[in-house]
């Protein structure tokens, strides 16, 4: 088989694959993405469960206010907004990887999810 026509069937399989694969991302009333819950990674799922069980959490900044500077998430008062670390295997130090949850500590309202260090944002979804 030439490397022409292997490229061409590996091709057609990728576009098959992403084609079928489920939608995990829609658009809510204020703009934003959302992202199904167990489409996140393993470490954002196990932290998701952390957040509504109150902790532990494993990194001394996890739970402090997120100011939403980047006017990103809705607009709500100082101090709605809290974020949370998404441990990223092999880094150095605590990553790019967020929870940002608005509302009461246990029961937040809405969580958000930011694997770039807050440059974007999607809601998660259940």
């Amino acid at each position: 088989m030439n490397a022409l026509r292997l490229r061409w069937i590996v091709a057609i399989i990728a576009c098959t694959l992403v084609a079928s694969a489920p939608v995990a991302a829609r658009t809510t009333s204020d703009g934003l993405s959302t992202v199904v819950l167990s489409s996140l990674p393993k470490e954002a799922r196990s932290l998701y469960v952390l957040i509504h069980a109150g902790g532990p959490f494993a990194y001394e900044r996890d739970g402090v206010v997120f100011g939403n500077r980047e006017h990103l998430l809705p607009a709500k008062p100082r101090g709605y907004y809290h974020e949370y670390t998404v441990t990223t295997p092999n880094a150095a130090n605590r990553g790019a990887r967020r929870i940002v949850c608005g509302g009461a500590a246990r029961a937040p309202e809405a969580c958000y999810y930011s694997d770039d260090h807050y440059k974007t944002f999607r809601r998660i979804r259940e």
